[in-house]
């Protein structure tokens, strides 16, 4: 199992590699050069990683490290036109889960990662299949 280095941004762990035109797509939606906000995210693209679940993940991380979560393209995310990313808790709850689209990541990662909202104000916003598409208007 590989570890996640201490870079600058929140994770992006990709564990599936059946797809590397979806993986490109979704680094691009998330780089979208004409969105106002940006998340700052460090991709993970290790085929060590292939096929891990979620609590393999989680232990890439220690308990204490700086990371307060981290972001997983799984076989859904890679699928699904939607392209909707696990977002995995690492701090309070460790493991629990919710999924968001690469439009609204920015705001996931911008708010979880200075403390400006806390894991309820996205995860109790989610839509019928547990997936962050943005605060209603």
């Amino acid at each position: 199992m590989s570890e996640a280095s201490p870079e600058d941004g929140a994770p992006l762990v990709r564990t599936d590699f059946s797809n590397e035109n979806a993986w490109q797509s979704l680094k691009s939606a998330i780089a979208d050069p004409d969105a106002d906000f940006h998340a700052l995210v460090r991709y993970v693209s290790d085929p060590v990683n292939a096929g891990f679940d979620v609590s393999q993940v989680v232990a890439m991380f220690p308990k204490g490290s700086n990371d307060i979560f981290v972001f997983i393209a799984d076989a859904k995310t890679m699928s699904d036109p939607e392209m909707p990313i696990l977002v995995v808790d690492l701090f309070d709850e460790r493991g629990r889960s919710f999924r968001v689209i690469p439009s609204e990541l920015w705001s996931v990662e911008n708010n979880l990662s200075i403390a400006n909202m806390d894991w309820e104000d996205f995860s109790e916003n989610t839509d019928e299949h547990g997936v962050y598409r943005g605060f209603p208007e």
